[in-house]
């Protein structure tokens, strides 16, 4: 025999049957002949036993294969990354009417409180920036739609940049439970934020700066006896800063920046930094999540500015994020609620002012 027609049959045989340890598409193993023959049916198979074993083996390759079409559909449907300024340009030309008919701007206040807020509250938005800002509570009025493209891209952005993957995910699936949402579809978790809570993350996770950060709390997050559902507390923390938004307590720094979703991004970084030191140093729990939630609504409300100079001395100072000097990410120092305060998160459109109800994560 020649060394050609040797090279060649050993060629076939290695294409039917792979060296151990190395790995081919099931496309490619579903083609081998033995493979096939195992799943194929045979006209007298040799008692019933085989028989058994043959339906079982072809049962079990039909859906080896339609777990293979799913993630197949599943990869290549995966889109780009999108960035937050992609992102933002989209929702600034999309059509957002219904939206906005939703939105109160600021809480109504009645009796001596409109009179003490009209006398000696903070100063109103510049006229300028109250588009910026009306976007922005647009944005927390919109849900997240399973066919608009650009709410799945950044679905699967903040999906793989969390996990550090490459590849997509489906739309539903417990995948998003671990990265702490509540259920199986992410869109229940943001009533009350929208778009807005989802952007807020997309803006934590894609910035270069502050990514670091977010992996480190979302390692904390997932601490054995320390552990609290991510997501669900970055919409929490989006549900502050609009709250402190409609309030007025941002105008002053609103005004100072002339920006208002460049403020409320950085604010909500600062926000989520805090709430990092205070869990991480305290030795906090779920347990203690309604408490961390009002000092956070303080710091929020009452230390905007201070908060935000705390992200910047921690940026200067964080060996992680190390020579990132151009961000605001802070932390608020001597925070505290008042005693026996309890605080439940209300829609955006809500009226009221004071909150009420159990504190707590929703």
């Amino acid at each position: 025999m020649s060394k050609g027609t040797r090279g060649s049959e050993q060629l076939e045989e290695q294409q039917r049957f792979p060296l151990p340890g190395k790995l081919l598409p099931i496309s490619t193993l579903g083609q081998n002949g033995l493979l096939q023959a195992l799943v194929q049916s045979v006209e007298q198979p040799v008692g019933a036993e085989l028989s058994e074993e043959l339906r079982r083996a072809q049962e079990e390759w039909e859906a080896v294969e339609e777990i293979q079409s799913g993630l197949g559909a599943t990869l290549a449907s995966a889109a780009a990354p999108i960035s937050f300024n992609e992102a933002l340009q989209y929702f600034q030309t999309a059509d957002l009417s219904e939206c906005r008919k939703k939105v109160q701007v600021t809480v109504r206040r009645q009796g001596l409180a409109a009179l003490l807020h009209y006398f000696f509250g903070p100063p109103r938005l510049h006229a300028q920036l109250q588009g910026e800002r009306d976007l922005a509570l647009a944005m927390a009025q919109c849900g997240l739609d399973d066919n608009e493209q650009v709410h799945m891209r950044i679905l699967q952005t903040i999906y793989r940049k969390l996990t550090c993957t490459q590849l997509g995910c489906p739309r539903y699936g417990a995948h998003w439970e671990e990265l702490g949402f509540q259920g199986v579809d992410p869109g229940t978790d943001l009533r009350g934020t929208g778009m807005l809570g989802l952007m807020q993350l997309l803006y934590f996770v894609m910035d270069a700066r502050t990514l670091p950060l977010a992996l480190e709390i979302f390692k904390l997050s997932q601490h054995e006896t320390q552990s609290f559902p991510f997501c669900l507390m970055s919409v929490n923390i989006t549900r502050l800063v609009i709250q402190a938004l409609r309030e007025e307590c941002l105008s002053r720094e609103c005004n100072r920046r002339q920006q208002v979703i460049t403020l409320l991004n950085d604010l909500y970084v600062a926000t989520f930094l805090q709430l990092y030191r205070l869990w991480k140093r305290q030795h906090k729990t779920i347990a203690d999540s309604g408490f961390v939630l009002q000092e956070l609504e303080f710091s929020t409300k009452k230390k905007p500015k201070q908060l935000l100079k705390s992200l910047e001395a921690y940026v200067s100072q964080s060996p992680v994020a190390g020579g990132l000097q151009q961000l605001s990410l802070p932390l608020a120092s001597g925070s505290s609620s008042q005693a026996g305060e309890e605080i439940a998160f209300t829609g955006i459109c809500d009226p009221r002012v004071e909150l009420e109800g159990e504190a707590r994560l929703i």
